[in-house]
Order: C-alpha cells, then sequence, then structure tokens
C-alpha cells in the first residue's frame, strides 16, 4: 500500500511547523544558544512530522480554496502565534534568572559574574545554578510534553483561520510575566529581608563608629549568610517554581 503525498499536504505541514518552530526556538531548553541550530531544526522538524496527524484535520477543511497571497500570511501569523508561546514560558525563566541574579547582589557577591550558560550574556553563578537545574527539572519532570500539548490544544483556542492578534498576544505575555515575577518575589523575599537586616544594622554601627570600616568588615558575614540561606532555600525554591511553571502551562 503507497501513500501519495501531495503538495497540499506539504503546504499543510508546513503551516503546523510554522508554530511549532516558533515556539520551540523561543523555548527554555529546546531554544537555548548552547544547542546547535541544526539539533534545533532536527527536533522542530521531528515534532512536525509527530503532531501534524492529529494537527492538520483540524483546519485542513479551512484552508482547501486558500490563495498563495493568504498562505504567506498565514505563515507569518503562525510563526508569531508560536514565539508568543514560547516568549510566554521564556518569561517564566528569565524571572528566575532574574531572581538568582537578585539574591547575588542582596547577599553580597553579584560582581562576580560568571560565564554564560542559558543566555548569551555572563551572569551571576547563582542565576546559571537556578536556570540549568530548572531547565533540567523541566525535561526530568515531563513538563516538555505539557508544552507540546498546549500546542496542540492552541490550535483550539487560536485558529489557523484567524490571524495573529498582537492586542491579545501582548496581553498573554504580560499575564505570564505577572504571574511569574509574583511567584519570583516570594521566592526572593528571604534574600530581600536578610539584605534589609544587615545593611539596616551595618549603617547603624557605621555610625556609631564612624572610624572602623564596618561595611568591609561586615561583607564576609553578609556573603556567608547568603549563602547559608541559598542552601536550605535552593531546593525548595525549584520545587515552588517548577509547581508554579506547570499550573501555568495548565490553566494558560
Amino acid at each position: 500500500m503507497t501513500t501519495t503525498i501531495t503538495s497540499g499536504a506539504v503546504l499543510l505541514t508546513f503551516v503546523v511547523f510554522c508554530r511549532i518552530a516558533g515556539c520551540l526556538m523561543l523555548m527554555p531548553g529546546f531554544g537555548s544558544p548552547r544547542i546547535p541550530f541544526q539539533v534545533r531544526l532536527y527536533i522542530a522538524v521531528s515534532t512536525t512530522l509527530v503532531l501534524a496527524p492529529l494537527i492538520v484535520p483540524v483546519f485542513e477543511a479551512d484552508l482547501a480554496d486558500a490563495a498563495p497571497p493568504q498562505i504567506l500570511q498565514l505563515i507569518a501569523s503562525e510563526t508569531l502565534v508560536g514565539a508568543t508561546i514560547g516568549v510566554m514560558m521564556r518569561v517564566f525563566f528569565l524571572s528566575l534568572q532574574f531572581m538568582g541574579t537578585a539574591a547575588a547582589m542582596l547577599s553580597g557577591f553579584g560582581g562576580m559574574p560568571d560565564n554564560a550558560l542559558e543566555e548569551s550574556e555572563p551572569a551571576p553563578a547563582v542565576a546559571n545554578i537556578l536556570t540549568l537545574t530548572a531547565t533540567v527539572l523541566l525535561f526530568a519532570t515531563g513538563l516538555h510534553m505539557e508544552v507540546l500539548r498546549g500546542l496542540v490544544t492552541s490550535y483550539s483556542v487560536i485558529p489557523v483561520s484567524e490571524l495573529f492578534d498582537p492586542r491579545f498576544a501582548l496581553g498573554k505575555i504580560t499575564d505570564a510575566a505577572s504571574d511569574s515575577f509574583f511567584l519570583i518575589a516570594q521566592l526572593t523575599a528571604p534574600f530581600l529581608v536578610f539584605s534589609l537586616i544587615v545593611n539596616f544594622l551595618s549603617g547603624i554601627l557605621n555610625k556609631m563608629t564612624p572610624m572602623i570600616p564596618v561595611y568591609f568588615i561586615t561583607m564576609p558575614f553578609m556573603v556567608a549568610g547568603g549563602l547559608f540561606i541559598l542552601f536550605f532555600t535552593f531546593s525548595e525554591a525549584l520545587m515552588l517554581f517548577i509547581s508554579g511553571f506547570q499550573s501555568f502551562l495548565e490553566n494558560g
């Protein structure tokens, strides 16, 4: 038994590829600059071939009589829709990186940037550890499969026949940023409270003994206290972050 691959089937599959590739090129893990472009392209193509039989029948009838200009609009629209989904997930990991940078600065060792891992720019070691561990947990807990399931579900929320809506996309990205930074503010609270207390006491001691460089004397204790807090909150913070990210995938 032979299967005939028509030009229409190839076109519909390419439309699916646009949304999937737009999402994966910005998604945490798959969209990392440390992954070669050829590998990311292979993942996008293989994912498209797996999901196309499930997705193409949903909008096949809507594109039966589509003209070439309309096809070009759909390709651009689907790419932007996929990029919006990828940005929504990327915002969560950028907020986690922000937490690591803020924790390093509040603990007194933020001026020592480490090599770039997940991003192209150097970041403090705490931020690199948090983002790298969270990326590993993303795949270890199977949340990347939830992303693929969300891509399939997105066709019922944003049909292919409806072109990209910038206002709707901006609203979804804003909601993702609000949820993620509210979660990160809760996780960063121990470092913020510790920094306020230590700096307040250092300021009082500096006023009482102006001849002694209190700030430089207390700096090692401040760094040690920040590492002490990080040691006891690291695993719980990552668990809460992954739980919040999973809730976002299920309800977003």
